[in-house]
Parts: structure tokens; sequence; C-alpha cells
């Protein structure tokens, strides 16, 4: 179990960044903070490999905790065009 700080990007919708309890966003590497922009805090969790996340696993937000010392979440790709056209066929 790790204490998680997790802060949104106010420069890209759906972008975060998650960091272990106790690191500084000073302390991260200069592109990381370039690409993600102002940080604006968001909440902190108790993260486990069982916790349920809404767009990534646990295991891997806690693997990249380990191996880079952050988490990087970057919005969901956009659909396919071609799916948002409808289909006359369909109707």
């Amino acid at each position: 179990m790790k204490l998680v700080e997790i802060y949104r990007s106010k420069k890209k919708e759906g972008m975060y960044l998650y960091i272990e309890k106790g690191t500084t966003l000073d302390s991260l590497p200069e592109a990381l903070m370039t690409q993600f922009g102002t940080a604006e805090f968001s909440m902190v969790i108790k993260l486990t490999a069982e916790r349920k996340l809404a767009q990534v696993s646990a295991e891997k937000v806690l693997q990249s905790l380990q191996d880079h010392g952050y988490y990087l979440q970057l919005p969901p790709a956009p659909e396919s065009y071609m799916q948002q056209i409808p289909n006359s066929k369909m109707y």
C-alpha cells in the first residue's frame, strides 16, 4: 500500500500525474513538467494492487511509481471519426 497524490493538468484535460506522497513536483523531470503544465492538486488515495482505478490498473501505477517515481495518465484517445459517421444501413 502506498499513499499517492494525484494532480490534474491545467494544460490538458484528462491528464493526471500520480506521485508517492512526500515526493515534490520539483524533483520530477523538467521535460515531464513542461508537458504536464501547471499541476492542480486533486486528491490523496491509498493505492493497493487490488484497488480499481478508472483508466488504468493499479498495478501499472504502482510499477511506474517504483521504476520512475511517477505515473503520467494521458487523456483517452478520441474515437475514430469513422465511428462517429452514421451508418444508413443500420437504421
